[in-house]
């Protein structure tokens, strides 16, 4: 069952031929190892983050910038037009191969460039080797031209720092050799670049470029000059209507006939399209935006082996910054993997960070360079039952669970006698604790220096509707697994009573946090919505409604919900400047894109309208032609226009937009079904 790749996602000269728009718009590629390869339509670098290969030369996740840039020149006898575009330090945009920009499309997630210089167009595709640190390029006459030899001169820009760093001059000396069609560029007792190429011909260089600007940086309050070193060029022939191109790879071995390797990356795609639909037939006949999302998921799902599980996967958080996080990971799972058919890596991923729970705690961040886990997180515990509860009603597999059950129950019990950071339950109402001085253990993590920005000490919202959904989820798994349930039937019916306690008096909706440092914390935030959104829920459904209404009328956004109402004091509407500005209002105000996916299963669960919940998903649709192409923002600003902020491509935003757009449309088809449904969420 074949489904073609989306392509809604086009631009033409419109966008591409101005600066500001084009540069506004970056494309995002991941090969499964957790490397990626970005850039913008213009083609000029403005992040320190973008290049044809960035890859994890000290696995899992020590990604270095090795490959930065082809800057390509169209040679038509005496004539010359560039395709690259720079930007300078002093203020210069040399050359302007922008201008010559005709459209720019994803193909899937393949993007693809037409230039037009006078009679003669040119085709250009980038993409990444599935499962391999290699990139092509390729490029294809499109037009007959009164030519007789147009060639392209390709001169190649190396790296070899640090992905979140820039460069110094002369901070690494390569060694450089070559012969026609195969450049090497060694580093001593480190890693080898091979440029191959069978259309064209190869020559040496050892020449430093100088000061390219990178205005996104230089936005966000960080050094934002960067060098590159030249290290050859390749005059490329150009056939008549047909593909010539080059590959950069890790692997000496890498192949270089572009040709099969654009076919292998096609297949690739289209496979991930075909899996889905055959598992999820809801998806079969989605619309192109969700099935770009569906592509999107692929990108942040690679292979993480350990000593005693080398088929190990995990989940990347966002590109370009994160590595693979506990609480994110979880949240992304079911979106991410169960809604697009991959079973086998849900559970992969689930197996592999079982081995890592240690006092009922799940990780929050993975160390790249393979220190010892950080366990700061009150939540992704939590999380990982609902991640398990996502699989197993998928899947029925009760081998696995039986198999994880001691572990889900080692969890439960750690947080019923106590566990790190203060977390546990309160015998008193049944509610967990959670928090110390100078520590972030909810998703709203923002720390600066020894200042916790929401603190949220004491008992969060969130983390009792992930406790109550958590033991009646252990409650089906005991039944499943022909287990006594009633240790945890009654944790949770005191927990159900206990959050009572979190319904305002004034009909508000919820309280943020009970019995915190200042008392009860009244504060409009998103954190209530999960009350309602998960699949079990502790609170009648006149509650649950009163819930749903206010954080639709206070920070309901089109992308997501604000993250602070706009009435309060700390409210900030625009997420700009240095990293002190901007982590001091990441929770204060933005709009979260992973809470509109929880927002629409809410509504849908107190209306049982799901053509109008799904709705609320549509202009993710918009959103995907802005900002990171084909894939959604992790952030936006709470004020109108909502520009995208953070990264550019987020896991969560794309799995849990995903994922409630997959349950409702089942839930659509459902209630068209004459038969008695029964819902599964239940107080």
């Amino acid at each position: 069952m074949n489904l073609p790749v989306p392509e809604f996602i086009r631009f033409g000269r419109e966008i591409c031929g101005d600066l500001a728009q084009a540069e506004r718009r970056e494309w995002w590629l991941a090969n499964g190892l957790g490397a990626y390869a970005a850039g913008t339509v213009a083609g000029t670098l403005t992040r320190r983050y973008h290049g044809l290969l960035i890859a994890p030369v000290n696995p899992p996740l020590g990604r270095y910038l090795v490959w930065a840039k082809a800057e390509a020149m169209l040679l038509d006898g005496d004539r010359e037009w560039p395709l690259a575009t720079n930007r300078w330090r002093d203020g210069a945009v040399v050359p302007q191969g922008y201008v010559h920009i005709e459209t720019f499309r994803l193909e899937g997630r393949m993007p693809v460039w037409t230039y037009a210089f006078g009679d003669l167009r040119l085709e250009m595709r980038i993409w990444m080797e599935p499962s391999a640190n290699t990139t092509y390029i390729a490029y294809r006459l499109l037009s007959q031209s009164t030519s007789l030899n147009p060639r392209l001169k390709i001169r190649l820009l190396i790296n070899a720092r640090d992905h979140h760093g820039t460069t110094q001059l002369w901070n690494f000396n390569p060694v450089i050799e070559h012969d026609l069609e195969h450049l090497r560029v060694v580093h001593p007792n480190w890693f080898e670049l091979h440029f191959k190429c069978r259309t064209g011909t190869f020559r040496s260089e050892h020449v430093w470029i100088e000061n390219f600007s990178l205005p996104v940086e230089r936005e966000r309050g960080l050094p934002d000059v960067d060098n590159h070193l030249c290290v050859g060029e390749l005059l490329l022939n150009l056939p008549q209507g047909q593909w010539s191109g080059l590959v950069a790879s890790l692997d000496e071995n890498a192949s270089p006939y572009v040709v099969e390797a654009m076919r292998r990356f096609r297949a690739h795609d289209a496979g991930v399209l075909a899996l889905s639909g055959v598992v999820n037939p809801e998806l079969y006949n989605a619309p192109p935006w969700v099935h770009q999302l569906v592509l999107a998921s692929d990108s942040f799902i690679f292979k993480r082996p350990l000593a005693d599980a080398p088929a190990g996967e995990s989940v990347i958080a966002g590109y370009p910054w994160f590595g693979d996080w506990g609480r994110d990971t979880m949240i992304a799972l079911p979106g991410l993997t169960i809604a697009t058919g991959r079973i086998e890596s849900a559970r992969q991923i689930l197996e592999t960070f079982a081995r890592f729970i240690d006092q009922g705690m799940l990780p929050n961040v993975f160390a790249g360079d393979g220190a010892v886990p950080e366990y700061n997180t009150v939540d992704a515990a939590l999380w990982y039952i609902e991640a398990w509860r996502a699989y197993v009603e998928a899947t029925s597999d009760q081998a696995a669970l039986a198999r994880v059950f001691p572990v889900l129950q080692e969890i439960i019990e750690w947080h019923c006698k106590g566990t790190l950071y203060g977390i546990g339950l309160d015998p008193s109402d049944g509610l967990l604790r959670a928090g110390e001085s100078g520590v972030q253990l909810t998703w709203m993590d923002a720390k600066l220096g020894d200042w916790v920005v929401t603190p949220r000490i004491g008992k969060p919202v969130e983390i009792n509707a992930l406790w109550f959904n958590a033991l009646r989820t252990m409650v089906e798994f005991s039944r499943c697994l022909k287990r006594r349930p009633s240790r945890y039937e009654s944790l949770a019916e005191q927990t159900k009573q206990g959050f009572a306690r979190y319904v305002r008096p004034d009909g508000l909706g919820l309280y943020d946090v009970l019995d915190g440092l200042a008392g009860d914390d009244a504060t409009v935030r998103p954190n209530q919505i999960f009350a309602v959104s998960l699949n079990y829920s502790p609170l009648d459904p006149n509650v649950q409604k009163r819930v749903v209404e206010e954080c639709g009328r206070e920070l309901l956004c089109s992308y997501g919900l604000r993250s602070l109402t706009p009435s309060h004091a700390d409210y900030r509407g625009a997420y700009l400047g240095g990293v002190w500005e901007r982590d001091s209002v990441y929770h204060q105000g933005p709009v979260w894109g992973w809470l509109l996916g929880h927002y629409a299963l809410a509504e849908w669960r107190v209306t049982g309208d799901a053509q109008a919940a799904q709705s609320r998903l549509e202009s993710v649709r918009d959103h995907l032609l802005d900002a990171g192409l084909g894939t959604v923002s992790e952030i936006f600003d709470g004020a109108p226009p909502h520009t995208p902020r953070g990264a550019p491509s987020q896991a969560w935003s794309v799995a849990c937009v995903l994922e409630a757009w997959w349950r409702l449309e089942r839930a659509k088809r459902a209630a068209q079904v004459p038969q008695s449904v029964v819902s599964t969420h239940a107080a």
